[in-house]
C-alpha cells in the first residue's frame, strides 16, 4: 500500500498496520472506555445530612392536619438533600493492551484504504518555525479541514509551525490514539514519526551508548603477555572444581543423615519407626499409625489387621504424644481389646 506526499513521492506502509480488516465493534469499545477515562468525575451532590441546616421538627407530630415532618431538608422540600445524587468516581475501564492496538490499527487501515493518510518529510525546511510554509504544505496535501499531524518528539520546530492552526491536531508517534484517528479527516506523518510509530525507533535526543565488540589489537596483545592472566584462568578453573567437591561432600552428609533418620526414627520422634518394605513391624513396635488420618490403631483392636502401618509407634502413649489419635476413639479401642478376650 502506498500513499502521495506533496512533491507526488511514495512511501510503501506495512500492511500490517495499515491494511487490516477493521473491526468497527471493537473501535466503539475502545473508543468509548477512552472517552470514559478522559472524565473528570468529581461531580458531587449532598445528602439530606450533608445540607446546612433542618435539625428542628419543623412542626408538632400531631393535631396540625398536615403530613407528618422530622426535617426541612428532607428530600422533598425546596433546598432539601439529593436522594441517590452523583458522588466522585472513576469512570476508567479496563481495556487490554492488544484491544487498543487492534483498534488503533483498524482505525489507520480505515483511512489509509481511503487515500487519508499521507506522509512528508517535513513541515518546514530549515530550523526556524514557520506557519505560512506549514500551512502550504497541508493546503497541498488535502482540503478536508480536520487533520491529525504525528511528529517525531523531537521535532520542536514543525510543532512550533502548527499547534496553534485551527483544525489541526498535533500528536507525538507514542502518543497516536483510536479517537483522535477517527476524528481527523486525515492523518499526516513526517518520515521520521513514520519510522518511530512503526519500528518503535528511540526519539532522536535518547540516551545512547557505545557497544565495544572487540578490544583493541595493542590491548590484546600486553593481556597475552602477562602471565598473571594464565594463573587466574587456571584459579578460575579450579574453583568449580572445589565447588563440586564440596557439593559432593554436602550431598554425601545429607544422605547420611537421612538414612540414619530413617532408620531409627519414623518421623515422629524416638519412639517411633518408619514403616519397613515387608510390611512387618520393626523390633519392639507394635502400635501401627495412619499419616493421613493421624489416627493410630493398637494391637488387637478392631482395625489392626486390615490397617497398613505408614509408620509405628513403641506405645499409644507415644503416637498420643507425636499428635495421633485412636481410631474409632478410645472406646471403640476397649470394646476391641474385650472382644479379643
Amino acid at each position: 500500500m502506498a500513499t502521495q506526499t506533496a512533491k507526488a513521492a511514495k512511501v510503501e506502509l506495512p500492511a500490517e498496520i495499515f491494511d487490516v480488516q477493521v473491526n468497527v465493534p471493537l473501535i466503539h469499545q475502545v473508543v468509548v472506555a477512552q472517552m470514559a477515562a478522559a472524565r473528570q468525575g468529581t461531580h458531587a451532590t449532598k445528602t439530606r445530612g450533608e445540607v446546612r441546616g433542618g435539625g428542628r421538627k419543623p412542626y408538632r407530630q400531631k393535631g396540625t392536619g398536615r403530613a407528618r415532618q422530622g426535617s426541612t431538608r428532607a428530600p422533598q422540600f425546596a433546598g432539601g438533600g439529593t436522594v441517590h445524587g452523583p458522588q466522585p468516581r472513576d469512570y476508567a475501564q479496563r481495556t487490554p493492551k492488544k484491544m487498543k492496538a487492534a483498534a488503533l490499527r483498524g482505525a489507520l487501515s480505515d483511512r489509509a484504504r481511503n487515500d487519508r493518510v499521507h506522509v512528508v518529510e517535513g513541515l518546514v525546511s530549515g530550523t526556524t518555525p514557520s506557519t505560512k510554509d506549514a500551512v502550504a504544505l497541508l493546503a497541498g496535501l488535502t482540503e478536508r479541514p480536520n487533520l491529525l499531524v504525528v511528529l517525531d518528539r523531537s521535532d520542536i520546530v514543525s510543532l512550533k509551525s502548527v499547534r496553534n492552526l485551527e483544525g489541526v491536531h498535533v500528536l507525538a508517534a507514542d502518543q497516536l490514539n483510536t479517537y483522535d484517528v477517527l476524528c481527523a479527516d486525515d492523518v499526516v506523518f513526517t518520515k521520521a514519526a513514520l519510522d518511530a510509530f512503526v519500528g518503535g525507533a528511540q526519539p532522536v535526543g535518547g540516551v545512547e551508548a557505545d557497544v565495544v565488540t572487540e578490544a583493541p589489537a595493542e590491548a590484546k596483545s600486553d593481556k597475552a603477555d602477562k602471565p598473571a592472566k594464565k594463573a587466574t584462568a587456571k584459579k578460575a578453573a579450579d574453583k568449580p572444581a572445589k565447588a563440586d567437591d564440596a557439593k559432593a561432600d554436602k550431598a554425601d552428609k545429607a544422605a547420611t543423615l537421612v538414612d540414619t533418620d530413617a532408620a531409627t526414627d519414623g518421623g515422629f520422634g524416638p519412639d517411633s519407626a518408619a514403616a519397613l518394605e515387608d510390611g512387618s513391624a520393626p523390633e519392639g513396635f507394635e502400635v501401627k499409625g495412619n499419616k493421613d488420618s493421624m489416627k493410630y490403631h493398637v494391637p488387637g483392636s478392631r482395625w489392626y489387621d486390615a490397617t497398613v502401618a505408614e509408620v509405628w509407634f513403641r506405645t499409644a502413649e507415644a503416637a498420643e504424644a507425636a499428635g495421633f489419635v485412636p481410631a474409632g476413639g478410645a472406646k471403640a479401642q476397649d470394646v476391641a481389646e474385650e472382644e479379643t478376650k
